[in-house]
Formats: C-alpha cells, structure tokens, sequence
C-alpha cells in the first residue's frame, strides 16, 4: 500500500522546475486551483512531477494527479494491485500503453495489526521506507487522461506488490519500486512491464518516523 510519499525539494528541484513552467501546470493550477508545491510529503490529490513518455516515446517531466477518479467512490484511487492490473478494465489500458515513474525520497507506511479473525486493524506507528543504500526511491505507476473542470488533465496510480521480508512485519502490501536503469524502459510504451516487475527493487531500509 502508498498513500504518502516525501518529495525532498532541493534533491528534486530541477524535475519540479520543468514540470512547474509547463502551460499544463499553468492550467491546472488555474482552471483546478491545484498549489503546484510538488515536494514534501504528498497525499491523495496532489499534483507532483511525474516521468512519463512525450510524444516521441521519450522520458519528460509532466505534473500529475495522485488518483485516479471512478463513479463507485468519491475517494481518489492511488493505488493499484499488480496482481490484476494487466486484467481489471480500470487499469488494463495504462498496464499496457501508460506507465509512468513517480521519483520521491521515500515513501510512508503505517503499522497494521490485524485481529485473529482478520476482519479489523489497528493502525500502529508510521514508517520512513526507501531502498537500501539509494538516495531515490522510483515509484512504478500507470496513468491517464481525465477531464476535471473541462481540462483534460493526466492522473496517476501507484503500483503495489505483496510485502517482502521485514517490511511484512508492518504492512502485508508495498509499493513497486523500479530499479533507475529500468525506468526508461518501464516508461517506453511498447516496453515489457511484467518482465520488468521480475527485477523490482525489494531490499529496502526503514525507520520510525518523527
């Protein structure tokens, strides 16, 4: 599970400077009255700098989203199964032809403790979680184009796997974390993303956060 994230600004100032002089940060700010801060720690509806395809197929900067929007729910979805998102209609599309990258510092996690019969959970200490010896934490996502306010605007979804190893021990779920020499491809439309999740990053460090 990813439901927040910490952007450092100065590490990532030069991606959160070209996604902010962009004409859709411009009218996403104006016609959606969405700050365009991209950095500290991000929640469900923020708009941050996201690695995406341009229109040659290339990585670019673009501002996203965090959620992607459904008739079901008023609530945001930020996070997607691998398990079912080559199958389920809502993600299928983006599985094959709109991935993206949502480089952060790391990202937060909360302590579960589920009861013997698996029905509730308590919600225990918040964890700072981000790969071990690595400065960056590439986060796997898909995206699309939604209207908001007669604006056509991308919004994105983070990628979630089973826990591996100790981080189990706080949640059963975590985000797909792409080591840095497969982000172009993972972001290339007519890359592999299944055989790419084979290589994604599990060895992670954390610690409580303050």
């Amino acid at each position: 599970m990813c439901t927040r994230f910490y952007v450092e600004p100065a590490y990532y100032a030069p991606i959160i400077t070209r996604a902010q002089k962009l004409k859709l940060a411009d009218d996403m700010m104006r016609h959606l009255g969405k700050p365009l801060t991209m950095s500290g720690e991000m929640r469900p509806t923020d708009v941050t700098a996201v690695l995406a395809p341009n229109k040659e197929g290339r990585v670019a900067v673009f501002p996203m989203i965090w959620g992607f929007s459904h008739e079901a729910t008023d609530a945001p979805i930020v996070n997607c199964r691998l398990e079912t998102a080559s199958q389920k209609e809502m993600w299928k599309d983006s599985w094959f032809r709109r991935r993206c990258v949502i480089p952060c510092s790391w990202y937060f996690e909360w302590e579960h403790f589920r009861s013997p019969d698996g029905k509730r959970s308590k919600v225990g200490d918040k964890y700072i979680i981000q790969p071990k010896d690595s400065h960056t934490t590439m986060l796997a996502g898909l995206y699309r184009f939604e209207e908001r306010n007669e604006l056509q605007v991308p919004v994105f979804s983070v990628l979630t796997r089973d826990a591996i190893g100790e981080l189990r021990g706080i949640h059963d779920r975590m985000p797909m974390i792409l080591q840095r020499e497969d982000v172009e491809s993972w972001i290339r439309p007519d890359g592999n993303p299944a055989e790419i999740c084979k290589r994604a990053l599990t060895e992670m460090c954390f610690e409580k956060a303050v």
